[in-house]
């Protein structure tokens, strides 16, 4: 027996971030949730798969139009052709409680109720699978504690969407225990919510399988679906890559560039390196150019210019398949800030009062308090950035670019007195 386990397909999600400039590929990332999920599909037929769990989150939210559903539909018909059942639970994105619009799925469709679990057994194959769907967005309860009792002498699977005991960067939705999960007597728990694939437990196995495509620039690497084989009982899991898009963080090390030009050299051929092992795909980048460098002042006086010089490199080395998300310039001077900061001059005074923001933990919150604020009058649609910018982490970044921007100029003009 065979069958495919994936989660978090989020049809339709929009890649976060995504810039239009000249030379980007913007229709082509648009479409890549769909273009994952038609791999999916390619995949269960070319395995002959004897069914397919999709562990929640389907759908980002409520469709704009039925084009969403349709689309959906026709893939869940690709696979009824082929007497493949597509059994499947609502999560937070997609819960009953979210969707206004509906549409009727094709009869290999199986779509577990959302009041209470429930079990269905494919009698030809000896499975049950025990599923429930989540009702609203924010499920706080413990799902996996009133699953149902195992089938005896069937094949069980738990379909379920959860935080399990919490993941950083997900909302902890459906929260459980894994000794729960274990001690249900189970063979295989497909699970769905969070975006990494994760191997829980190996006895009984309890996997994430992770997204199908990523969505932004901290689902980096290769994103897609697991393959389980049941052999007289027992299961092995194997991840199959499906995403179409692979996003990377691109490292670049300034600290031996002289200039600014040798800084877009090295990151031009750490974008071949990386796009090569995408495997065909096209690639999604952000360039993190960090380090002690002579080309520090180059690059942060003329921060724009060399922004965009890196996205022509990414240009240059694939002009269809790479996408530039993100540039950060984060060198540091070549220089003992330390020094600096004991000068008895104004340069050393701003310094140092840059650190004493730094490092003082009720000046941040203050500062994060104060831009929470500003940020809640934005529109919806202007908050949607996939790292929040009012944070702590990004607040002390803040601070430190200040210092960055500040003293490429100053120490710049005194070089040049």
């Amino acid at each position: 027996m065979k069958f495919l386990h994936a989660a978090d397909l989020h049809l339709d999600s929009p890649l976060r971030g995504l810039e239009r400039y000249e030379g980007a590929p913007v229709e082509q990332l648009r479409g890549a949730s769909r273009r994952a999920m038609e791999n999916l599909v390619d995949l269960c037929l070319a395995e002959a798969v004897d069914f397919v769990l999709l562990a929640g989150d389907l759908y980002d939210g409520d469709w704009k139009d039925y084009s969403t559903a349709l689309f959906f539909a026709a893939q869940v018909s690709r696979l009824r052709q082929a007497e493949i059942p597509v059994l499947w639970v609502r999560g937070n994105h997609d819960a009953a409680s979210r969707m206004t619009k509906h549409l009727r799925l094709p009869d290999n469709s199986v779509e577990f109720p959302s009041n209470q679990p429930t079990t269905r057994v494919l009698d030809q194959l000896g499975v049950a699978v025990h599923g429930q769907s989540f009702a609203t967005a924010a499920v706080q309860d413990d799902l996996a504690a009133t699953y149902p009792e195992p089938v005896a002498g069937a094949f069980n699977i738990g379909l379920l969407h959860t935080s399990v005991t919490g993941r950083p960067g997900h909302a902890p939705y459906a929260p459980c225990r894994l000794e729960t999960l274990a001690g249900k007597g189970y063979d295989y728990w497909a699970l769905g919510h969070v975006h990494a694939r994760e191997v829980l437990c190996e006895q009984p196995l309890v996997v994430f399988p992770g997204n199908l495509q990523g969505r932004h620039a901290r689902e980096t690497g290769a994103k897609g679906a697991t393959l389980v084989e049941v052999d007289d009982g027992k299961a092995t899991a194997a991840h199959r890559t499906l995403d179409v898009v692979r996003w990377a963080r691109i490292d670049v090390d300034a600290s031996d560039c002289a200039n600014a030009d040798d800084v877009v050299d090295g990151a031009r051929a750490r974008l071949e390196d990386e796009l090569a092992a995408t495997g065909g795909r096209s690639l999604a980048a952000r360039i993190v150019v960090r380090g002690g460098s002579a080309a520090h002042a180059e690059l942060h006086n003329q921060p724009e210019r060399w922004r965009n010089a890196l996205r022509a490199a990414a240009t240059d080395v694939e002009p269809e398949g790479i996408w530039i998300e993100r540039v950060e310039l984060a060198t540091d001077p070549p220089v003992d800030t330390a020094t600096i900061a004991a000068r008895e001059d104004a340069v050393g005074a701003l310094l140092r009062s840059l650190h004493q923001v730094r490092d003082d933990p009720d000046r941040v919150e203050a500062m994060v308090a104060s831009l929470a604020e500003l940020r809640a009058k934005l529109p919806p649609e202007l908050r949607t950035e996939p790292n929040d910018p009012t944070g702590h982490d990004a607040v002390l970044a803040a601070v430190e670019d200040v210092e960055r921007l500040l003293f490429s100029q100053l120490l710049d003009e005194e070089a040049h007195e």
